[in-house]
């Protein structure tokens, strides 16, 4: 394990952090959180600047420490985040990348990297969430094409979409992990209906998908037909590897917020209260070592992240609601006011020990997969 960095990778976060440095203060405002066909045009444009300026490939085509260096720097610089290209570039572009054929990457790599089409995750149903492998959206073969019945929940960015990582089964005779197949969905395929839900904080960036008999050509198959389960953990892997990094760096920058307004409004005469900032800043320090570390392990297995992207992400999940916890206590009784800073931050942390995966399933993971125990009886 080596935690250092290189010349090369000294120079280019160098190199990034001169271009932000230059091409941030030219960005337009950002689009009113509602407006999503507003928001997926700005992040859109986003992509394509980072694309015509070199820095669009870092998901997947750069090594994981140069990805990693990327996250970090364009966090602390205050750049957009991925917004509506968030799962085009950290799951199913870098899925795409490592299991797709030829022709597969050649048709969708380059649209996700030029800010060309936006991808949406078609994983969870009503009675499928923590436990992914009990999917029943049904997929048959007809000839060259695959047919597609059921319903997907908690669909990420589907009203603004061009295509779906979708999940089905296409053996219900299997057991659950094997008859699972990973399919390239077209959005405006003909018998699909989104409808939107609105979050805890008021926002809008999940679905329902309705599939009802919807044509899925089998050249839109990434991997084989039953071996989509195998497929999903490599998407796993990049959704709990990296892709929380950036947001790592965010929280560091909310502790030395809520230390600066505790100082301020006089909280910061707590005792209590400075321990508690205290401990979650050795906290946050340790996981961007973690960070550190699973890219490391990751530069070793051929860029894809390990099963300790799970132990990351049960930590960090907790980590994020104790902090949001704190601000709570900095702001006292104005923490009763959604539009005080922090407060919609707070509500949405409430989710992170549930999305990406659940803690309890983190915890099976890692149990299983690196302390060798055994599983479970059903």
């Amino acid at each position: 394990m080596d935690l250092s960095y290189t010349p090369e990778e000294d120079a280019f976060r160098a190199r990034l952090r001169e271009w932000l440095a230059k091409v941030l203060p030219t960005l337009p405002p950002k689009p009113p959180p509602a407006d999503w066909p507003a928001r997926r045009a700005y992040d859109l444009g986003w992509q394509r600047m980072l694309y015509d300026a070199g820095y669009a490939d870092v998901h997947w085509d750069a090594s994981p420490t140069r990805r990693l260096i990327f996250l970090e720097e364009t966090e602390k610089a205050g750049a957009p985040y991925v917004g509506a290209c968030f799962v085009g570039l950290l799951h199913a572009g870098p899925t795409i990348a490592a299991e797709g054929t030829p022709e597969q990457r050649e048709r969708w790599l380059a649209p996700i990297l030029r800010g060309e089409e936006v991808w949406c995750q078609g994983f969870s149903e009503p009675d499928a969430g923590s436990d992914l492998a009990s999917l029943r959206t049904r997929a048959w073969r007809d000839k060259d094409a695959y047919v597609v019945s059921g319903s997907k929940i908690w669909t990420s960015h589907a009203e603004v979409a061009d295509w779906c990582e979708l999940l089905v089964r296409t053996d219900p005779e299997a057991p659950r992990h094997r008859g699972i197949t990973w399919l390239a969905l077209p959005m405006d395929a003909e018998g699909i209906t989104v409808r939107p839900l609105r979050t805890l904080a008021g926002s809008e960036e999940f679905a329902e998908v309705f599939l009802d008999e919807v044509r899925v050509p089998v050249a839109n198959r990434v991997g084989d037909e039953n071996d989509g389960w195998r497929v999903t953990l490599v998407t796993l892997s990049f959704e709990r590897g990296t892709a929380f990094a950036g947001e790592v760096v965010a929280c560091r920058r909310v502790l030395g917020e809520l230390a600066r307004e505790a100082c301020r409004n006089g909280r910061w005469d707590d005792p209590a209260l400075r321990r508690r900032l205290g401990r979650l800043d050795a906290e946050f320090r340790a996981l961007w070592r973690l960070t550190q570390w699973n890219v490391s392990e990751a530069e070793a297995s051929g860029g894809v992240p390990g099963a300790a992207g799970s132990v990351f992400k049960l930590r960090y999940s907790q980590a994020r609601q104790t902090l949001y916890d704190a601000a709570a206590d900095v702001l006292g009784a104005d923490s009763l006011d959604l539009d005080r800073p922090w407060m919609l931050d707070r509500l949405s942390s409430l989710s992170y020990t549930i999305a990406a995966g659940t803690s309890e399933i983190q915890r099976t993971i890692v149990a299983e997969r690196i302390l060798g125990l055994p599983r479970g009886r059903a």
